[in-house]
C-alpha cells in the first residue's frame, strides 16, 4: 500500500507498510471511531497442520490450547529455559490448521520444525502468501470467513492473572482489534473493498498510538533478552498458570508465587512543551529530587539510568506518549526524565505493572518471606 498517494513509509519493525497517508491525526480519529483499516502486512504468518498440532503447541508454550475450539483466538508465548520471552504469538485454529501470527516468523518456524520429533505435525512459514489487515472490530471470524485473530488484550484469560488494572478499569478495555489474513496478491483489492464501505486506510502512526494508549506490549518493542512475561503484564492473556509443563515454566511459577519481577512496564506522559520526543531505546532516569533524602536504594539511583523507552507515540488527544521498562524499585509517583536529542524531557508515570510486583491471586505466604521481599500485602501490616 506504499503506492497509495500520500503514503509515508514506516521504518524499523514496520518497514514495508505506511507510517501514515498524509494526515495522521485524522487517521487516528477514524481508528478511534471504529471504522478504518490498517495495513499490517509486516506481520509474519506460520501455519501448523496435522492431527497433533494443538496438543503439540500446548506442550511447548505458555497457553492451554489442547482443546482450543475452532475460530477462537488466544495468545501464547515461547520462553527460553530461563523464562525469558523468545516469541509472542497470536493463535487461531480453523479446524484443520493452526495459524500463528508473530513478528519473529522465520525463527519461530525454524524452532518449531526442530521440535516436531515423531509427532504428526507440519510447520510452514507462509508469510509470503498471506498479508495481515487490522480492523477496529471486536469479533471473531465466522464460518466461511477469512482467518481472523481477535486480540484478547486486556481481558484476563482463564488460568491467567494480572499485575495491573482490573479488566474493566484498564485503558485497553474499549480497544477493539482484530487481524484478518488475506492472500497477499489480493491485499490491494481487500483494502479497496473496505474503502468503498467508508473505511479510510490509516498508517502505523495511528495504530501504534492506540496500542501505547492501551498498554499493549509488542515483541519487537517491549521485549529484550531479559524480559519475563510478568514485567509486561503478559500473564493476562498469554500465560496459563495451571497447565502442564513447558519450557520456562519454573521461572513463571517462581516469580508469581514467591518473587517479584525485577522490572515493570510503565506508560509515560511526556512533556511536549519543548517539542522534544525521545527515540526508542532512550534512557529513563530518576531525578535527584525524586530520591528520598534519607538515602537508601532509591537515593543511590538518583540521576542514573533506571530504564529505557520501548515505544514512542504521538496521540491525537493525549499528546506524546511512551512505554518504558524501568526497575521495579523506581517510586511509582516519581516524575522521571527521558533523554532526548537536545536535552531531557520530564515524564509522568501511569502505572501499568504494580510497583509491589504482586497479583491479586498470589498465594499467601506460609511463613516468613525471603529477606528483602517485605510483608505480603494480603497478610496485612
Amino acid at each position: 500500500m506504499l503506492a497509495v498517494h500520500g503514503a509515508v513509509a514506516a521504518g524499523g519493525p514496520d518497514a514495508g507498510v505506511a507510517w501514515h497517508y498524509g494526515d495522521p491525526t485524522a487517521e487516528q480519529r477514524a481508528l478511534a471511531r471504529g471504522g478504518a483499516v490498517v495495513d499490517q502486512s509486516y506481520l509474519g504468518v506460520v501455519t501448523v497442520t496435522g492431527p497433533d498440532r494443538l496438543t503439540w503447541l500446548h506442550s511447548l508454550t505458555t497457553q492451554d490450547v489442547a482443546a482450543l475450539p475452532p475460530r477462537t483466538s488466544t495468545e501464547l508465548l515461547v520462553l527460553d529455559p530461563h523464562g525469558h520471552v523468545e516469541h509472542a504469538v497470536g493463535l487461531v485454529d480453523d479446524g484443520t490448521t493452526a495459524w500463528l501470527l508473530t513478528e519473529t516468523a522465520p525463527a519461530l518456524a525454524a524452532w518449531l520444525d526442530r521440535m516436531r520429533f515423531t509427532l504428526r505435525v507440519e510447520v510452514a512459514d507462509v508469510t509470503d502468501a498471506w498479508a495481515a489487515l487490522a480492523e477496529p472490530v471486536d469479533a471473531e471470524g465466522g464460518e466461511g470467513e477469512p482467518v481472523t485473530w481477535r486480540d484478547p488484550w486486556p481481558r484476563t484469560a482463564p488460568g491467567g492473572t494480572r499485575y495491573g488494572a482490573a479488566d474493566d478499569a484498564h485503558p485497553g478495555a474499549d480497544r477493539r482489534w482484530r487481524i484478518v489474513l488475506v492472500p497477499r496478491e489480493r491485499l490491494v483489492e481487500e483494502v479497496r473493498t473496505r474503502q468503498a464501505a467508508g473505511w479510510p486506510l490509516v498508517g502505523t502512526w495511528a495504530s501504534e498510538a492506540m496500542r501505547v494508549e492501551a498498554w499493549r506490549p509488542r515483541t519487537s518493542h517491549e521485549v529484550d533478552d531479559r524480559t519475563i512475561p510478568h514485567e509486561l503484564d503478559w500473564l493476562r492473556t498469554a500465560v496459563h498458570l495451571n497447565k502442564g509443563c513447558y519450557r520456562g515454566q519454573e521461572t513463571v511459577a517462581r516469580v508469581h508465587n514467591l518473587g517479584r519481577p525485577p522490572r515493570r512496564l510503565v506508560m509515560l506522559h511526556l512533556d511536549g512543551s519543548g517539542h522534544l520526543v525521545p527515540e526508542v531505546g532512550a534512557a529513563v532516569r530518576l531525578p535527584a529530587a525524586a530520591a528520598p533524602t534519607a538515602g537508601g536504594a532509591e537515593a543511590a539511583e538518583a540521576g542514573r539510568q533506571v530504564g529505557r523507552v520501548t515505544s514512542v507515540a504521538r496521540h491525537h488527544e493525549l499528546g506524546p506518549l511512551a512505554l518504558a521498562v524501568v526497575k521495579r524499585s523506581v517510586p511509582t509517583d516519581a516524575v522521571l526524565l527521558v533523554d532526548c536529542d537536545g536535552g531531557a524531557v520530564a515524564a509522568g508515570q501511569e502505572v501499568v505493572v504494580d510497583g509491589e510486583g504482586v497479583t491479586p491471586d498470589r498465594p499467601a505466604a506460609r511463613g516468613p518471606l525471603t529477606r528483602g521481599l517485605g510483608q505480603h500485602p494480603m497478610l496485612g501490616a
